[in-house]
């Protein structure tokens, strides 16, 4: 009997899609990904019922993995077997994948990017769209659930021969995704900046002036998905990008791990703005859903920094929104947001999908939500359909950096009022325990009763509080805070930390060992 269900990664699709000397076991297997495009070709038919059966189509891209490209290949014959016309995109980006369901050009029904984000190598997965936006946990769960059926009911048919529904095996057509949603951005960085592109009277294309000129950007792909943004959206409007770096595909990431939350990642591109010159330093993950920057001083703008200034652009025109960050953010962060952009801040939970989720949910209810953004780099905004696209940020970003630079100011200023804790650390306890989401329980309910029974001198607990449990620390315990939660997906409890004093992280986790240390199933 066929089980998928350990590849469900939340809202996404993840496994090992190649063996390595002592790796773990391949799971995400041509049959895996064949059954899988079978259970995604019938949700989508269930779905669109009314919908001529015959008439649907799918886009699917990949990234830059050493997997993806035979993977795409098993998608995109699986779904033609299926009855789709399907769209190959080759290369591209997993918010190029959204765009894709809204480009009148093509509006397929549904679209898939085959990447697993800053994973290691052997890692591949699946993320699936329609024009609705990804799709959701209980999504993922019915897909796998068809593709363990041993007879689903949705189509299966062999080229050249008609499907049981007298419908014949699809076509697989190859298209550029990525030069439509390169002009997406272009027309959006003309557009901020004063210069919408002409047409030529001759033969109708849109002719892009050079509203970059003069403004110097290095960006980092890290060999992911992301090095179309030099060649295909900077370069053209008039960027000068001679600090760019590993624009390159490559699925060994040679360099670096292509993750805007990794040290040895941004300390990279800072190195690269420092020594270049540049105006502003963007750094994107494998498959471009997240971003993060460096300032023209070659300063990071990340975690943080990133939701403030992703605030800040949000803000423009919309005063008083509210902005929905994950769990994790620091209470300076807070203060910035409301006191110095006068913004509603609501901090929920970890995960792009729940802060993304979160962020409709108000504006269903009637209130303004502009932003909803994770300190990894996931930044959605309502103006560009609440999609996590790494690129569109960097693009506010590059519009905001060229106004700047045209007052002689640089994208710092931006921020030059946010204050950053003086120290901060994330601790990662490993839970021997076997049904591991319990037992993390016990402790968060045995943390919360502690600071409720004042058994840990000078806290008190954060509320409203989503996530977790959140203490605050006062000045003569360590002037700071700390969150303690489950993990997302694994047996472990990340507890992050945060001082505005010398020491002061040690000491709240000094103070703190109190409680942890009466868990003998916890490594700490």
């Amino acid at each position: 009997m066929k089980d998928y269900k350990a590849l469900q990664n939340g809202s996404d699709i993840r496994g090992v899609a190649m063996k390595t000397e002592g790796g773990k076991p391949v799971n995400l297997t041509d049959e895996a990904v064949t059954d899988l495009a079978r259970g995604f070709a019938e949700w989508l038919r269930a779905k669109y019922p009314d919908k001529d059966p015959g008439s649907f189509s799918v886009a699917v891209g990949r990234d830059s993995r050493l997997t993806g490209e035979f993977l795409q290949q098993v998608f995109c014959t699986s779904m033609a077997a299926q009855g789709f016309s399907v769209l190959n995109c080759g290369m591209a980006t997993t918010p190029a994948m959204f765009m894709a369901t809204v480009n009148d050009e093509i509006a397929p029904e549904g679209a898939v990017m085959i990447t697993a984000s800053h994973l290691p190598s052997e890692r591949n997965g699946l993320k699936f769209f329609t024009r609705d936006g990804g799709l959701d946990k209980k999504d993922i769960a019915e897909i796998i659930r068809i593709a363990e059926s041993e007879s689903a009911t949705g189509f299966f048919c062999a080229p050249g021969d008609d499907c049981c529904c007298g419908q014949p095996f699809g076509e697989v057509y190859e298209y550029d995704l990525m030069k439509f949603y390169s002009t997406h951005l272009k027309r959006i960085i003309c557009k901020g900046l004063g210069a919408e592109p002409g047409i030529d009277k001759k033969t109708g294309a849109e002719v892009f002036g050079k509203p970059l000129a003069g403004l110097k950007i290095a960006v980092d792909a890290g060999n992911g998905a992301g090095g179309f943004y030099v060649s295909n959206v900077l370069k053209p409007l008039g960027a000068d990008c001679g600090g760019s770096q590993f624009l390159d595909p490559d699925g060994t990431f040679p360099n670096h791990i292509p993750n805007p939350e990794n040290k040895e990642a941004m300390e990279s591109i800072c190195a690269a703005v420092k020594a270049s010159g540049a105006d502003l330093g963007i750094i994107f993950d494998t498959d471009v859903d997240r971003s993060a920057a460096v300032d023209e001083h070659g300063r990071e703008i990340a975690r943080n920094r990133i939701v403030a200034l992703a605030a800040a652009l949000a803000s423009e025109g919309h005063p008083g929104t509210t902005i929905v960050t994950d769990s994790i953010t620091s209470t300076q962060l807070g203060v910035f947001l409301k006191e110095e952009l006068g913004l509603k801040h609501l901090r929920f939970k970890r995960g792009y999908k729940n802060v993304i989720n979160k962020g409709l949910e108000l504006n269903a209810a009637g209130t303004d939500c502009q932003l909803a953004i994770e300190t990894s780099g996931h930044a959605a905004m309502k103006e560009n359909y609440f999609l996590d696209d790494g690129a569109y940020l960097a693009t506010r970003i590059v519009i905001k950096s060229a106004q700047l630079k045209a007052k002689g100011l640089g994208i710092s200023s931006v921020l030059e009022k946010l204050e950053d804790p003086l120290e901060a650390k994330e601790y990662r306890f490993a839970i021997k325990a076997e049904n591991f989401a319990d037992y993390a329980q016990t402790v968060l309910d045995r943390a919360q009763s502690a600071v409720e029974k004042g058994e840990l001198p000078g806290t008190s607990l954060e509320l409203p509080n989503y996530e977790g449990v959140r203490i605050n620390f006062d000045k003569e315990h360590g002037d700071g805070w700390l969150l303690i939660r489950k993990s997302l997906h694994d047996p472990v409890m990340p507890m992050n930390v945060e001082s505005n004093i010398p020491g002061g992280v040690q000491r709240i986790y000094d103070g703190f060992l109190t409680v942890l240390k009466e868990y003998d199933q916890l490594e700490l």
